[in-house]
């Protein structure tokens, strides 16, 4: 009961006249979430499910719609709290646990995708050594570092933030990202030093390394026939569209969100959204859609529901 009364207590003021359209709000983001977990969801099951995806690139899919569910589970419950509640505030520990999962998942999305990046690189600039080069062993080795080094990075970032001293207690911002910075009373050298730290080795080293796996793809591609080129765009180009929309949003996150700008309300809010909205929700209509094997596995899993309840 001492630790409830003693709890600090921070003020979302993100919202944008919650008073007026929580329930719509409430609505409208409690079926973007059940799209969210149920596309996701059915396209992780069927790789699991069929053999035929069970391969490198189809794992890392998997991974990668699985990170999103959690990424929006960190989120969109909380947000759906705020919106049937008078106050919208958050306690400090609970924040910071927010913030830690936030870029965490985000950071581990972006090693993922850079684990795909290779796959493709591998794949295409040396299809004969593909099967030596990406086992079962690498791929695991791929997926712990992808989840884990983002993990140890913000948890050294959540530690040092949780015993800060707090000048102001409003974030105006709808749930917890990097503005709990400007929270503190005095800058932390060890938090920057930690932080470019984390954003070298999660964001601008992977970036090069994309950067150069697909320029050598390309350049394979230019020197290859037309059927190399048309597989290359195939399994590249949902890759590529994953990526940028991730690395656009992520760079309004890390760079904008911490200026001193006097952005509108309603642009920030919509920005914001964004950031847990396009990626988890269209990320499986991509690889569902351009990915053939998965596109035809969707194809019979939804006729074969149609056909049931016919026969039912």
């Amino acid at each position: 009961m001492e630790e409830e009364l003693n709890a600090t207590y921070l003020i979302l003021d993100g919202h944008v006249e919650v008073e007026k359209y929580r329930y719509l709000y409430f609505v409208f983001i409690f079926i973007v979430y059940l799209l969210i977990i149920c596309s996701n969801c059915t396209i992780v099951y069927l790789i699991w499910k069929h053999k035929d995806l069970h391969e490198p690139m189809y794992i890392f899919i998997a991974a990668l719609l699985l990170n999103s569910v959690l990424h929006s589970t960190n989120i969109y419950p909380k947000l759906l709290i705020d919106f049937l509640s008078e106050k919208q505030i958050i306690s400090l520990k609970a924040c910071i646990v927010q913030y830690f999962m936030f870029y965490s998942l985000a950071g581990s999305e972006f090693l993922v995708l850079t684990a795909m990046a290779y796959d493709r690189y591998v794949s295409i600039c040396k299809p004969l050594q593909y099967p030596i080069i990406m086992r079962k062993t690498t791929i695991s080795i791929f997926l712990a570092l992808a989840w884990l080094l983002p993990a140890c990075h913000l948890a050294g970032l959540a530690a040092i933030s949780s015993y800060q001293k707090l000048c102001s207690f409003t974030l105006k911002v709808l749930f917890c990202n990097n503005t709990i910075y400007k929270l503190f009373c005095a800058t932390s050298r060890a938090i920057f030093i930690i932080g470019v730290f984390f954003l070298l080795n999660v964001a601008v080293l992977p970036v090069f390394f994309i950067i150069y796996t697909y320029s050598r793809i390309l350049m394979i591609c230019y020197r290859s026939s037309g059927e190399v080129r048309r597989k290359a765009a195939q399994t590249c180009l949902p890759h590529l569209l994953v990526l940028i929309n991730f690395l656009f949003l992520l760079t309004y996150d890390v760079v904008i969100v911490r200026l001193e700008s006097d952005f509108p309300k309603m642009a920030c809010v919509i920005m914001t959204l964004q950031l847990v909205l396009y990626t988890p929700l269209f990320n499986p209509l991509i690889y569902g859609l351009k990915m053939k094997k998965i596109s035809k596995h969707l194809e019979r899993l939804f006729c074969q529901e149609k056909t049931n309840q016919c026969r039912f």
